[in-house]
Parts: structure tokens; sequence; C-alpha cells
């Protein structure tokens, strides 16, 4: 193989991690404001020499960024950054990008607490009615995770489980849609939960455990206000706390974790 085509051949394999590095940079600087809503982002070629790749890179994270509605394209006009008001707020990476890297943002945490409170209860509802057996055994697999977990990221990894078992087990397609900003939605409350008032998560226990256990009667009505009450129970802390101070990097400061958002 020639020198030349091995530089193409390596340039093709290298892209695809070239485009999500420019994608991620530029999203977080204008999540976090470094690139605020109406400024236009430099010209490709500063782009280029910025991030050392080629037109085709810069090109490409910008095509993303303006399908998660984060800039505008107008040939002749540049690319400008829009309000957040159109931004993509469900999508995965745009919400990664709104929690930053050192705090939250306390209107944002619970402008997406009350996302879950529209999307969740009526998810697990549709459960009780629609649940195959598999989906039940995950549920309670997901719950039986949550009560014993005994470290933080055992904890996060059985509580997001069980919601995501919950909106699989709608076997709505349109729902199941939301998996990955639930995902990460409860990642970002967990945040918090690390910082948070001793005994609130492991209080919120029984209120998992009697979601599930409507699900597994088929009581829709009893699914759905169980639920409310796990939402409302986070809802209630969060919107009492400086969500706003607490800091990613926190950690327990009990010999037991903090648990259930």
């Amino acid at each position: 193989m020639s020198n030349a085509k091995r530089v193409k051949s390596t340039e093709k394999r290298l892209k695809p991690g070239r485009i999500h590095a420019v994608l991620t940079t530029l999203g977080r600087e204008i999540a976090q404001e470094i690139i605020p809503a109406g400024a236009v982002l430099p010209p490709e070629n500063e782009l280029e020499i910025r991030f050392g790749v080629g037109r085709g890179v810069v090109r490409e994270a910008i095509k993303m960024l303006a399908g998660k509605g984060l800039v505008s394209v107008r040939p002749r006009h540049g690319t400008h950054v829009l309000p957040r008001r159109d931004w993509s707020l469900l999508d995965r990476d745009v919400l990664n990008w709104l929690v930053g890297e050192d705090q939250l943002d306390r209107e944002l945490l619970l402008a997406i607490q009350e996302v879950r409170s529209i999307i969740e209860p009526a998810a697990a509802a549709l459960a009780a009615t629609r649940a195959t057996r598999q989906d039940r055994q995950r549920i309670n697999a997901a719950l039986r995770a949550m009560e014993e977990s005994d470290n933080q990221a055992a904890a996060t990894a059985a509580d997001k489980a069980f919601h995501l078992a919950i909106l699989d087990a709608t076997h709505n397609p349109v729902l199941q849609g939301f998996r990955g900003a639930i995902d990460t939605i409860l990642s970002a409350v967990f945040v918090v939960a690390v910082d948070s008032v001793a005994g609130w998560f492991e209080d919120n226990i029984p209120n998992h455990a009697a979601v599930a256990r409507a699900i597994d009667e088929g009581d829709a009505n009893k699914a759905r206000k169980a639920m409310e009450r796990v939402l409302g129970l986070t809802h209630s802390q969060l919107s009492k706390k400086s969500v706003g101070a607490v800091r990613r990097n926190a950690r327990p400061s009990g010999s037991r974790t903090l648990r259930q958002a």
C-alpha cells in the first residue's frame, strides 16, 4: 500500500473520533454559554486549525449540532448559535453538555424533574397493563438490586435499571425513545443524591416497591400514583437544596451510600 493510501485509510478510521471530539467541545461551550446564543461560530478554517482536523470533520460536527437544534447554518451568513428554547433538550448529548462538569443548574434540574413527572407516572400505568412476565422480572430484579446495593455505583445502576425497565414494559416505541434522556436525567439527579440529606433516598425505597407491586398486580391507577410519590419525594428535596453548589466530585459521608432518584 502506498503512503498516500495508508494516510487516507488512517484518516478514515480516525474520522468518527475526531468528529465526536469537535462536536463535544463545541456542544459544551454552547451549552455552558461560553459561546452564547446569537454568537457566530468561527469560520471553518479557524476551527480546522483549532482542532487539527480537516474541513469534512468540522462540517460534519456542525451538521450534528444543527440536528440537535444548537446552531443554524445559513450560507454566506455563518453558523449562528440558537437560543436554548430551540435545542433538543431531551437529546442525550445536549443533556450531558447542560449538566456541566463542575456544577448543576438548579432550574434545569427542577425542569428535568417536571418532565419526569409527566412521562414516568403514565409509563408506570401503561406498564401495569402491558408488562410481560419477563418485564416484571426485570423490574423486580432492579428493585432487589436497589435494596441490596452498598455503594454509589451499584445504587445508581440499579435505580436506572428500574426506571428504564418500566419504560420498556410500556411496549410503546415513542416512550421507549425517552430511554436515553431518562438515563441521562437520572445521572444528573444522582450527582445531587451523593451529597444529599442522610436517609432521603432510603425513604424512597417503599415507593419504588409500591410501583413494582402495582405493576405485578396489573393496577394502572396504583402504579401511576406510586410513581408520582417516587418523583414527588425527589422533587421536594431538590427544591429545598442549593443544587447549584453541588459538585460532581462530591462523596457520600455515611457508611451507606444514598440511593433512589
